[in-house]
C-alpha cells in the first residue's frame, strides 16, 4: 500500500461542469431547434457528421467557459475526495479560455491549491493514481496507474474500461484503492448480491444460469434495447425501445446501465431490492462499472466474483459471437484492462472449467458466508 496520498486528477468538461448539454441548450436557443437537441445525439467524442458538432463552436468562447453550470453535487465531491486524496484539476480548454477556467477553479473549489490547476491537451504527460475522465482518448492514452471513465452517452460504446456511473461510484472507488474501505467482509446470510465480473467469453452468463437453475439464485431479468433472439424466453430480459430505455435510466429505474454492440442493457434497482430484502440472493452477470455500482449500494451484501479464464479462450468466444468486426476488435483490445479489474474484486475463480465447477466453488465461497446451507 503506498505510504503517500493518492494523487487523483479530474477532468473538468462533463465531470465538474455541464459542457455538452450546456453547448446543445445554447445552440437549441440560438438556432430555434425542434425538437431540440440532447446529449443522447452525441454519439461520440468529437465531430460526428451531425447538427449537434455545431455546439463544439462554443467551447472556444471565454463567456461560455465562464458561465457553464456547475453539476450538482460536485462542490461537495471535491470536498470528500481532496479529504482522502491530492487532487489536480487536469483539463482541456483553448488558450483564449485558459484564464477563464483558472478564474472558475480557483473560485468554485478553494481547497485546491493553484498549483493543482493543469491546463493543456497533453494529459498523456501527467502521471498520476487515479484519473476521472469522460474522453476515452484520455483515458486510454494516460500513465495513470487506474484510469476511470465518467459513463456519458458519448462513451457508452466502449466495454472492459474502469468506469462509474456518479460520484459516489468513484468516492467508493477510490476509498478500495486506497485500502480504506472499512466495512465488514462480504457476508450474504440475510440476502445479497453475486457479481460476476470478467471479460466477454468468460462464461458469466452460463455460470449464472447454473447457479440459478441448480443452487436458488436468482437472476433479475435485465432490461435491453436489443432485438429479440429466435426461441428467447421472456424471463431472460425485458425487451424496450431506445426511447423507453432513456426514459427509465432518467427516472433512475436502473441501478447501473452498460451498452454492448450498440444496445442499451440495464439492471432494475427494484428488481434487484426485492430479491434482497426477501434475504434471497441475486446472480449477476455484470461489467465492473455496474459491479462497483452495486458494492456501493449493497456494501458487505454485495459479492463480487472475477471470472479468470485465459485470454486464448476468451478471444476465441468474442471471434465466434455474432459481433461487428469493429466491436470485436475494441473487445479484444479492451483485454488488457478487463483483466486488471480482478484486483478490484472481492474473489477470483477458475472459469476455464466447466460452468458447473466454476458454479461449485462459487457456492462454496456463499457457504462460508452463511449464504447457502
Amino acid at each position: 500500500m503506498k505510504k503517500y496520498r493518492l494523487r487523483v486528477g479530474l477532468d473538468v468538461d462533463d465531470i465538474l461542469y455541464d459542457c455538452n448539454a450546456y453547448a446543445l441548450q445554447c445552440l437549441n436557443e440560438r438556432e430555434g431547434i425542434a425538437p431540440p437537441l440532447t446529449i443522447y445525439d452525441i454519439r461520440g467524442w468529437g465531430t460526428s457528421g451531425t447538427r449537434a458538432d455545431e455546439r463544439i463552436s462554443y467551447f472556444s468562447d471565454p463567456e461560455f467557459v465562464a458561465h457553464q453550470p456547475m453539476f450538482a453535487g460536485a462542490k461537495e465531491f471535491v470536498r470528500r475526495l481532496s479529504s482522502v486524496a491530492d487532487v489536480f484539476f487536469v483539463t482541456a480548454v483553448p488558450p483564449a479560455c485558459m484564464s477563464a477556467r483558472a478564474l472558475r477553479l480557483v473560485e468554485d473549489f478553494p481547497e485546491i491549491p493553484p498549483e493543482h490547476i493543469l491546463i493543456g491537451t497533453r494529459k498523456d504527460m501527467v502521471n498520476l493514481d487515479i484519473l476521472l475522465d469522460d474522453g476515452a482518448h484520455n483515458i486510454t492514452r494516460t500513465p495513470a496507474t487506474y484510469p476511470v471513465l465518467f459513463r456519458r452517452p458519448w462513451n457508452t460504446h466502449l466495454s472492459g474500461l474502469l468506469s462509474v456511473n456518479s460520484y459516489e461510484d468513484f468516492l467508493h472507488l477510490v476509498d478500495m484503492i486506497c485500502h480504506a474501505f472499512a466495512d465488514e467482509r462480504p457476508s450474504l446470510k440475510n440476502g445479497g448480491v453475486v457479481c460476476l465480473v470478467g471479460p466477454t467469453g468468460s462464461n458469466k452468463n452460463a455460470v449464472a444460469k447454473e447457479l440459478s437453475l441448480r443452487y436458488g439464485m436468482i437472476k433479475p431479468a435485465t432490461a435491453t434495447t436489443r432485438p429479440r433472439r429466435t426461441d428467447e424466453e421472456d424471463c431472460n430480459y425485458r425487451f424496450l425501445d431506445e426511447v423507453a430505455f432513456i426514459a427509465e435510466r432518467e427516472a433512475g429505474a436502473f441501478l447501473e446501465t452498460t451498452v454492448y454492440s450498440g444496445h442499451y442493457f440495464g439492471t432494475s434497482a427494484a428488481d434487484i431490492d426485492s430479491i434482497v430484502n426477501a434475504g434471497k440472493c441475486a446472480v449477476i452477470p455484470i461489467d465492473i462499472c455496474g459491479a462497483l455500482t452495486l458494492k456501493n449500494r449493497y456494501r458487505s451484501r454485495a459479492l463480487t466474483v472475477f471470472m479468470q479464464r485465459g485470454r486464448y479462450e476468451v478471444i476465441r468466444d468474442i471471434v465466434a459471437r455474432e459481433l461487428s468486426p469493429d466491436d470485436k476488435t475494441c473487445r479484444i483490445l479492451s483485454l488488457d484492462d478487463e483483466y486488471r479489474n480482478e484486483e478490484l474484486c472481492d474473489v477470483a475463480v477458475n472459469a476455464d472449467r466447466a460452468p458447473r465447477c466454476v458454479a461449485e466453488d462459487i457456492v462454496v465461497i456463499c457457504q462460508e458466508t452463511g449464504a447457502l446451507s
